[in-house]
Formats: structure tokens, sequence, C-alpha cells
């Protein structure tokens, strides 16, 4: 029985991965082992525990490892408290595979215990290209990786030319396509958001056209955050139209995008905008599927959405460089040019569903390599 720890460090990454740990726990080869670290266990962004206890997975271990200041330097220590930590979690639970998931910087903190303590690591979502500090993550993770799960055809290439070898790499789709398969079926608003999820700002009603915006500081733009956010809060005031918006991410930055948006609201009391900071997986791209349109930089406009054929507006450079399909307008930080690319993708409402990013099937996929997979390190190099 193989012992696959998963390490969980952000909500992000919980959607990323839920269908995988389902098929995980499911495989009667395989032992699940669920480690939740850093942003993930704070409720401030999100906190995934209530959902992972609803979901019906055990949480083997939690590390209390990230600093709440939003800063560069937290960011770091962030992740050097989570290789300290997590060296001993993994010494203590003795897995056979760490799992680690796409380019949050608390993502080398496993990578780093795991490779040091000389277990396999498995990576998710390498070989993507995109904007800020993730690239070079992702691109260290890759290194570090032993077995590559990646999510297009072109990302596969990009691994296999980054390790210079194509074995042990392989293009699985990204499990949250999983998920997005589920909601094309049945996508009905069929729960409560205001009951569920509670939030703050007006209650608006969901059965009448609204807006759904999700933006992150980028990190290397952390110090035009509040400039940032500022204009495309503008652009939703302009437009007046009924919005569910999420908060960022625990990331250099979020201090401005967050106090933009206090300010924002402290300004602008009645307008019809209601502030959520965490909501199921499932429930959250219902959500989008049922919107006019997603607004901000997250990869789930261009993950997600794609699939769901959401109309999505990406702002700025945060997703630079990653491949999206045609639901997809990019502007940059500008009042008016947000507004006037919402507009248009109001007025062309939803595109053909895109499979650039797999069409379901990426979990078990998964939990059969991960069981089939040679665990010996020279082995993973030369057998495919």
């Amino acid at each position: 029985m193989r012992k696959i720890c998963v390490v969980i460090t952000a909500r992000a990454s919980y959607s990323r991965v839920k269908s995988a740990l389902a098929a995980i726990h499911e495989h009667p080869k395989l032992e699940l082992q669920l480690v939740l670290a850093a942003s993930a266990l704070l409720d401030n962004y999100g906190s995934v525990l209530e959902n992972i206890r609803n979901d019906g997975f055990k949480v083997t271990a939690r590390i209390s490892n990230a600093l709440d200041a939003e800063t560069a330097t937290a960011a770091a220590k962030t992740t050097g408290l989570g290789i300290i930590e997590l060296a001993t979690v993994f010494d203590n639970i003795t897995p056979d595979i760490v799992f680690t998931i796409a380019d949050r910087f608390e993502t080398m903190s496993a990578a780093i215990a795991a490779s040091f303590a000389h277990i396999p690591l498995a990576h998710l979502q390498g070989g993507e290209v995109t904007g800020n500090i993730d690239n070079k993550v992702r691109y260290s993770v890759t290194q570090l990786a032993d077995i590559h799960f990646a999510s297009t055809e072109q990302a596969k290439v990009r691994v296999q030319k980054a390790i210079n070898s194509s074995k042990s790499v392989y293009n699985v789709g990204c499990p949250s396509i999983d998920l997005a398969a589920e909601v094309l079926e049945k996508s009905a608003l069929d729960f409560d958001a205001f009951q569920l999820y509670g939030g703050v700002g007006e209650h608006i009603e969901l059965l009448s056209p609204f807006l759904v915006v999700m933006q992150h500081p980028v990190t290397t733009e952390s110090h035009l955050s509040k400039t940032q956010i500022d204009q495309t809060l503008e652009a939703i005031k302009q437009l007046n139209i009924p919005t569910c918006w999420f908060w960022p991410n625990m990331d250099p930055g979020t201090g401005g995008t967050v106090k933009g948006i206090r300010i924002f609201r402290e300004h602008n009391p009645g307008l019809p905008i209601h502030f959520f900071k965490n909501m199921a997986p499932a429930h959250f791209l219902k959500l989008a599927k049922n919107s006019l349109c997603l607004i901000g930089n997250s990869s789930v406009g261009i993950r997600e959405c794609s699939f769901l054929g959401i109309p999505v507006v990406n702002i700025g450079t945060r997703q630079a460089g990653r491949e999206r399909g045609i639901n997809v307008i990019d502007v940059d930080y500008d009042a008016t040019a947000i507004k006037d690319a919402i507009e248009r993708q109001i007025a062309h409402k939803h595109y053909p569903s895109n499979t650039l990013y797999g069409n379901g099937g990426a979990g078990k996929m998964i939990a059969d390599l991960l069981d089939r997979v040679p665990l010996n390190s020279e082995k993973l190099r030369s057998d495919g």
C-alpha cells in the first residue's frame, strides 16, 4: 500500500486537486495522507478545513507556518518555516510519495523537504508560464520533482525540455476540470451562498444578472496592488451591476489590495457588491457559471472558465504567458479598459466549452499513475 502525502497550502490548491484526492482515497492500493499548511488554515484567506471535512477527507497533519504579514520577507520566512515543519511531518508519517501542487511560494517548502528526505516528489501543473514569482517557483519545483503531472500538452513538452527527459512526465489535464465537468452537467445555483458563506456587503439577487470578481496582488508588483485594485473597483462601480467579490490570496501586496477594498467600501455604501472569503469549489464554479462574466486575474478564469465557457476579463500580468481559450479578454490596469471589456463580454455571452486543460478524468489518471510509477529515483528517470 503506497502512502501518498498531498500537501495543501492554499484554498486554490484544494480546488485544483480535489478530484485527485478522491481518486487516491478510493484507490485500493493507495493510502491518502493529507497535510494542511500556510494560508489553507487561515480564516482570513478562506480556510479549507470545513470544505475538507464536508468532502469526507481526514487531515493527517496541520502546520501553522504562515506569517500573516503579506510581505516578501514574510513569504520567504513562511517558506522556510514550512521546510522545517514539513521535514518533521514527513519523518513521522513516512510517505512513499509527496505530492505538491502548482506554483505558490509555499509549494517550495514541500518540494525541498521531500527532496532532502529522498522521498519521491510528484508535482502538478509544471511547465506552465505566468507572470510574477510563480514562474521561478514552478520551474524550481519542476527541477526537484521526480514525477510530473502536466495539464496541457505544451506544458508537458516544456517540462521534458526543462529536465532533459521524457520519462515520468504525463499530460493528465487539470484535476479542477473534473469538477468543472460535473458543474457543466448540473450548473443550477442549488445553494444559498449568503447563508452558507456569510460575507459582508449588500445582499444581492443571484437570480438576476451578476458579475464575479477575484483579483490577487502580483508579487513582483506588490507596491502597486492598491492602485491596481482601485481601477477594478472603479470599473465595477461605474457598471453598477450586482457583484460577488472574492477576497485575495495571502501574497506580498495583499495588504494594498485589501486596503483598497476597505476604503472603497467606506466611501461607497449601498453599492450592489457582496464580498466573500471563500466558497466550496463546486459552489464557486456554479456561481461563476451563472454569472455574466468573471473579472480579475485568477487562474480559474483561464482554466475552469475556459472549459465552462464563461466570459472572462483578465487584468494585468499575473497570468501573462499562460495558455488560454477564446473566452478571455486581456486588459491593463485601467478602469475604462476594464469596463469596456466587461461590457463586450456581457454582450457576447457564454462561449463554447474548450478542452485545452482536459475534459475530466484527471484525478483517476493521477491516482493510477501514482500506483504504478516506479519509486526508485534512478528508475523514475529511466522508466516511463
